[in-house]
């Protein structure tokens, strides 16, 4: 909830560079990460596709810096 009340304390600055189907979407948008983060039952999956002439191999920034 906190990022959706700093976009509307934000509006009003905005609303001259953004028109209201903008405001709409990403209040949509926010709205539904609210309802995302409360459920507790989503899941966020990150696929990392390579070219098969790729020689080394990807290391993801997080499991490097957990190790």
């Amino acid at each position: 909830m906190a990022w959706c009340e700093r976009f509307e304390a934000a509006w009003p600055t905005l609303q001259n560079t953004y028109d209201h189907r903008f405001y709409l979407m990403w209040k949509y948008y926010l709205l539904c990460c609210v309802g995302f983060f409360r459920s507790r039952q989503g899941q966020l999956w990150q696929v990392v596709l390579t070219r098969p002439e790729r020689q080394d191999t990807y290391r993801s920034m997080r499991l490097s810096s957990a190790r």
